[in-house]
């Protein structure tokens, strides 16, 4: 499924905006920009590091993926939700990339940790009713599984920066 998020809101939790996986892959709600974790300067071309904290911030509505204590409505998990205004919101937007390697992959399988509840950002067979009706729950699980793979499977990839470039060729340096 795809990630997935629009304007919205949880009837019970947290009342924020829900995120959901969706099978359509044509569906414009699904797209998210990477960007440096809260308070962070990232610089665009940079690439992403395995093990570092990011925030996604979705497209249409400038929303952070975001994770709390709060229940999800349906599994029962850990709520995940979209917060903030025009990328901003709070140190709960930061998700860890867990990956193999150096660095974060284009065509590779990745998991997202939540920096401070450790939760892997998770979609399971729940399906909600209506105003949603057949999206997936997105919740945050405690234990990693096949259920928080994610990859990307289009969007805008920026060339490394020269500096990554100079250090992949002159490691020695």
């Amino acid at each position: 499924v795809r990630l997935h998020s629009h304007d919205v809101r949880y009837g019970s939790g947290s009342g924020q905006q829900s995120v959901t996986g969706v099978s359509a892959a044509d569906d414009g709600n699904s797209y998210w920009r990477v960007r440096g974790r809260t308070a962070a300067v990232c610089q665009r071309g940079t690439p992403v590091r395995c093990g570092q904290a990011i925030r996604l911030t979705h497209l249409g509505t400038g929303r952070n993926l975001h994770s709390h204590r709060f229940t999800s409505p349906l599994s029962g998990n850990q709520e995940v939700s979209a917060f903030g205004e025009a990328g901003e919101g709070d140190y709960l937007d930061d998700w860890t990339v867990v990956c193999s390697g150096t660095y974060w992959a284009r065509d590779a399988e990745v998991r997202f940790q939540h920096a401070s509840t450790d939760v892997f950002l998770s979609v399971t067979g729940e399906q909600y009713g209506r105003p949603i009706h057949g999206q997936k729950e997105v919740h945050g699980m405690a234990a990693s599984s096949q259920n928080n793979y994610w990859k990307v499977m289009e969007g805008i990839f920026m060339q490394p920066s020269e500096a990554f470039q100079m250090e992949q060729y002159h490691a020695e340096l």
